[in-house]
């Protein structure tokens, strides 16, 4: 039996609305013209949502950035390209993607993408200990300091009068933690917990989306002072007209909110909304005692979950880290602890030289009382070395150590460096 042009189109459009990767094709001006079901589920967009409208309008890419828009310049096909960008509803995915020039003779008519979504996989490799599904309770919440049991009380009292609340901090101090206690403090409970992320696109729309379900919301504006102005004031028409008490309304800014409003980055009257109940959370550098518990919790759940046998930090790395002063707050220790945790094998403490090299040298620009001689080339009574010998001297102490960490296995040493054995072999050669 043969297929007629009609039944071959059936075929060819049962294949693209059923395949398992998204496929997105434009014409030559960057409309679309192929979007499969696939493709919405990843991105959340309607082919009647995008059809007159270009990948730079959807996405807020530059130019540059859309492999689609690349393959449209060049001409020529891109494989296996990962591409980190938000969708419909603001959140981060993660593609691998095969895109290819469409031509009909030479002349070029469009593109077509093909893409696997990885965000899952992305977050299992690079977030192992991340929470997905389990509840933030403030019983979670690890914070002993006198500071951060204040800030959990307001909290409480927030969630139980159900009034907007403000949540001012640096970035990375744990606004988000917070909020998301807040959520699960509330009685009755609201359904779900959103996120807006202001540096995402369409998170007005995003919100407007939800608004139209049946559902409680409790909803997280994260720093309020990165949207423009008209979308704060879109935002704030928004707020004004949801049922009171219905959902649950928290927003944050990254500093003093007064300085916002005279720099003309937050509305005045936007701050009124949420200043009923403001909570600032203090920076890590201010409440040190929270570090020690912050990092025990960490290294139970790596214990549990991947039933390793560290305990925590030697006495010497936790001199240090109550010595620094985390400018990256909360968020600075736990990537540290995700970076250190990825290189753990038999350990039981965490020791100076498991510290990355980066955190090594941010600890002896901050305090000459933690610098070792033997690793920092910059002694406080020596002038600066020439860059050149520096490098050499930088070298020669990273592959020794790295040695170490191998017991001496050139092999294995010039594997994890990413080079040969006989360049490793070359290299030390040149030292003795």
């Amino acid at each position: 039996m043969s297929f007629n042009k009609g039944q071959l189109f059936k075929l060819y459009e049962f294949a693209v609305e059923n395949v398992s990767v998204g496929i997105h094709a434009v014409d030559a001006e960057g409309r679309t013209v192929l979007y499969n079901q696939k493709m919405k589920e990843i991105e959340g967009f309607d082919v009647d949502d995008i059809s007159d409208r270009s990948i730079l309008e959807l996405f807020a890419f530059r130019s540059n950035d859309s492999a689609l828009m690349r393959v449209l310049k060049t001409g020529i096909k891109e494989m296996n390209v990962k591409q980190t960008y938000w969708n419909k509803y603001g959140h981060e995915i993660t593609t691998i993607n095969d895109t290819y020039p469409i031509f009909d003779g030479e002349n070029l008519i469009g593109a077509i993408e093909f893409a696997r979504d990885i965000t899952s996989l992305e977050k299992l490799i690079y977030q192992p200990l991340r929470r997905y599904g389990e509840p933030l309770t403030f019983d979670v919440i690890t914070a002993i300091s006198e500071p951060m049991q204040i800030v959990k009380e307001n909290a409480k009292k927030a969630a139980h009068a159900r009034i907007p609340v403000l949540l001012i901090g640096e970035p990375g101090t744990g606004k988000d933690l917070i909020a998301e206690g807040i959520h699960h403090e509330l009685n009755p409970k609201n359904d779900e917990y959103v996120t807006l992320f202001s540096r995402r696109p369409n998170q007005i729309e995003r919100l407007k989306t939800y608004l139209k379900q049946e559902k409680t919301y409790t909803f997280f504006f994260e720093r309020l002072e990165f949207y423009s102005l008209e979308e704060q004031k879109e935002l704030l028409d928004i707020l004004k007209s949801l049922p009171p008490e219905k959902h649950m309304v928290i927003g944050s800014v990254g500093g003093d909110p007064i300085d916002l409003i005279s720099s003309h980055q937050l509305l005045k009257d936007l701050y009124y909304y949420f200043a009923s109940m403001s909570i600032s959370i203090p920076a890590l550098r201010a409440r040190k005692e929270d570090i020690r518990p912050f990092v025990d919790d960490y290294f139970s759940r790596h214990r549990e979950r991947f039933n390793s046998n560290i305990r925590g930090l030697s006495e010497d790395v936790l001199e240090m880290f109550l010595a620094y002063d985390w400018p990256g707050n909360l968020k600075e220790l736990e990537l540290l602890l995700d970076e250190i945790s990825s290189m753990i094998t038999n350990e039981k403490y965490v020791t100076y030289e498991m510290l990355p090299l980066h955190f090594r040298f941010k600890l002896q620009q901050q305090n000459e009382k933690i610098k070792k001689p033997d690793f920092f080339l910059l002694h406080p009574n020596k002038e600066l070395l020439p860059l050149n010998e520096y490098l050499k001297e930088a070298e020669k102490y990273y592959l020794h150590h790295a040695l170490k960490m191998n017991d001496g296995n050139i092999t294995k040493t010039a594997q994890a460096l990413g080079m040969t054995r006989q360049n490793l072999q070359y290299r030390l050669r040149k030292w003795k």
